[in-house]
């Protein structure tokens, strides 16, 4: 069984910044993408971003894209989501997600069959 844990997670004022982390715990396991998604009170979860374990080609939600990098270190089983400029609507538990090796697509929860057990971001005005 696949885990990923995360950390990371914290509070902040508006224009900082934080970077989450998240290892997945199979030593054999190659997902086809790792993401991240967040959920606000209330909201659905929302993909943030993603990146394809293999290749390393990056995708963004347009609502973080230029002030969110997600990178991956792959000797190291472990994804980032380094969050700069940060506001207040970034407010979220953050989630982190691996999919199975041969599910390639990426936008919805639903397609990730892994998940971590959340971390608090919290951004002050």
């Amino acid at each position: 069984q696949v885990q990923l844990v995360e950390s990371g997670g914290g509070l902040v004022q508006a224009g900082g910044s934080l970077r989450l982390s998240c290892a997945h715990s199979g030593r054999t396991f190659r997902p086809y993408h790792m993401g991240w998604f967040r959920q606000a009170p209330g909201k659905e979860r929302d993909f943030v971003a993603a990146i394809n374990w293999s290749d390393g080609i990056t995708y963004y939600a347009d609502s973080v894209k230029g002030r969110f990098t997600i990178s991956r270190d792959n000797a190291k089983n472990t994804v980032y989501l380094q969050m700069n400029s940060l506001k207040p609507e970034d407010t979220a538990v953050y989630y982190c997600a691996a999919n199975r090796p041969s599910w390639p697509r990426f936008r919805l929860a639903a397609d990730y069959a892994y998940w971590g057990q959340g971390t608090q971001v919290t951004v002050s005005s």
